[in-house]
Order: C-alpha cells, then structure tokens, then sequence
C-alpha cells in the first residue's frame, strides 16, 4: 500500500544529504532502523523520521524537551515545566528552540499539525504555536484559523518563512496537469494528507470554492503520512497528483513540481504573553545572524519578513 512504501538506501541518502556508505554505517551502528527484501535493504518513512527526530536533539549544543501531548504539558515528565512550548512540525522550529536555549530559556517541543496546535496554544498546553493555514473564502493565512481555534483571545502572529505548496507530478506531466481545475476530471488520481492538516485544509478549500464535491475527486480517501511518501507514490505511478511543499519535491527523482500558492508561516502567540522574557528571548533568536545563518541552506524557504508581526488577532 502507498501508506507504507519503502524507501531506498539511495533516496534515504538523498533526504538525509549524505552519502550511501554513511547510511550503511548507520546500519551497522543500530542508529537508523531498516529491514531487507531479498537482498536490498530498505526502509520506512518513520524510520527516516525517528532518525532524524533523534538527531536534531542529540546533536544540539543544548537540547530541548520533546513533551508528549498525551502528558500535562504544563508539567512535562514531571519535573520542572518548560518555560516556553513550541508547537509546530518544521525542523525550523528545533533549531529555534535551541537558540532560544542558548539565551537561558528552557524550552519544549511538540509536534502537532497546526490546527491542533492552535488548539493547544487556547487550552495554554503550549506558548507559541506555528500555523500555515489558508482560508479560501477570505484568501489570506492564519488569522480566520486564529480568530476560531483561540476565539476571544488576542494573539500576535509572528513570521517565520514563505514556502510554495503545490502538485506533485511525475516526471514529464503524463497527464497535462496545469493547476486546481485538473480535479475535476475523471481520469485524474490525487493522494491526500490527513484531517487537520495544512494540505487537506487547502484541498478542502480549494474544492469548495470551484462547487466540486470531495467524494467525485479520485483517491480522495487515500490518505498518506507525508509528503515524502506522497511524492514518491506519484514518482511510481500510483496516483497522478499530490499535494505538497516545493522542497520535498528537490528530494525524489520522478517527480515535478507545479507551484500554485505561497503560504505563510507564521507563530501564533497569546498577547499577554508577547512582553514576556521567553517570547523576547523568541524574538532576538530569530533575529541573530547566528540562526539566520543556520536554516539558510533549507531550499524552498523566503525568510523576507522573518520575525514580523504580520497580525494582531
């Protein structure tokens, strides 16, 4: 099934930005999970993933707290609670979060979509919640979302980065797709991502603006537990369309990448808490040549308004 395609030592080594043999080291050193069919090694999507969750920590100058959002976040592992939480799945955010370490703020991370993490931020389970949401029927990011999921609190929505969303499509576009009409047609598979997430609530909008219904979309229901997974599904022929970030697109061969919105990406954070020395230790860490310098080789990203606040909600 699509849900659980391997993935190659070769396409590993390209996510990970090394070489094969490293890989097989990691193998040997019990550090990155993998199983074999026949004789070729493979992997899972999780496996590259706990990986990597691994490492950001392991090999931070300071590491941050990973709370499990089953647990008290207030009170994660029972000790001392974070000073600041962290919502958001983009790696961005773990370098963030050990810079803000570094100017003697404890932090913790979680790691939830960002409709469930803006409903942490109003339930105070966390103190800054990252959000690339787009509403159809306003044509703007974030804010609607804010002004639902955090109803009557002031929040400041805070930049980090632009990022293109778009189709994934193989190689040479078989099928002639240009953008959000190609839906419509029958001959036309899509992959999706799952309820409360940044590409299903585009999709979702998208479709309601055009009057298309959901259930005439092929593969509407084919859900895929990431970006990674989903563009390699289409890079193989198992559906015509995904829908996803530019930079996964640079990972996989097979595949091309038709851009049709930019979105924000934005940190929400209660107003009451803006002035607070957590949040303005948040705000100098953005603004350090020091991180600056560290995500600039993460392709895909425009940083022009990094550290902006973009709406007061």
């Amino acid at each position: 099934m699509a849900q659980s395609k391997s993935l190659s030592t070769q396409e590993v080594a390209s996510i990970l930005n090394v070489s094969k043999s490293t890989i097989y080291d990691l193998i040997r050193r019990g550090e990155i999970n993998s199983y074999k069919i026949g004789r070729k090694v493979r992997f899972t999507q999780e496996d590259v993933d706990v990986y990597i969750a691994r490492s950001r920590h392991e090999n931070s100058t300071r590491p941050v707290h990973t709370v499990s959002v089953s647990s008290s976040l207030l009170n994660p592992g029972g000790g001392d609670a974070p000073e600041l939480i962290i919502s958001g799945q983009d790696v961005i955010l773990d370098i963030l979060a050990n810079r803000i370490s570094e100017r003697g703020v404890t932090v913790g991370r979680v790691y939830l979509s960002s409709f469930e993490g803006l409903l942490a931020l109003y339930e105070d389970r966390v103190g800054a919640a990252s959000c690339h949401l787009y509403c159809a029927e306003s044509n703007e990011f974030n804010a609607p979302y804010v002004k639902i999921m955090v109803p009557g609190v002031p929040t400041v929505l805070i930049n980090i980065s632009y990022r293109i969303q778009g189709f994934y499509v193989k190689k040479g576009n078989p099928k002639n797709i240009k953008g959000w009409d190609d839906l419509r047609r029958p001959d036309v598979s899509i992959l999706n991502r799952r309820t409360g997430s940044s590409s299903r609530i585009l999709l979702d909008g998208q479709l309601k603006r055009m009057g298309a219904a959901a259930s005439a979309v092929r593969g509407y229901d084919r859900i895929m537990r990431s970006h990674l997974t989903m563009a390699a599904a289409v890079a193989e022929g198992e559906a015509d369309i995904g829908l996803g970030t530019e930079r996964v697109s640079r990972q996989l061969e097979g595949i091309e990448f038709l851009p049709l919105i930019e979105e924000r990406f934005d940190l929400a954070v209660k107003k009451e808490r803006f002035e607070s020395d957590a949040v303005q230790k948040l705000l100098e860490a953005m603004g350090s040549e020091a991180f600056k310098k560290e995500i600039a080789h993460f392709s895909g990203n425009d940083y022009r308004d990094m550290g902006k606040i973009m709406a007061e909600v």
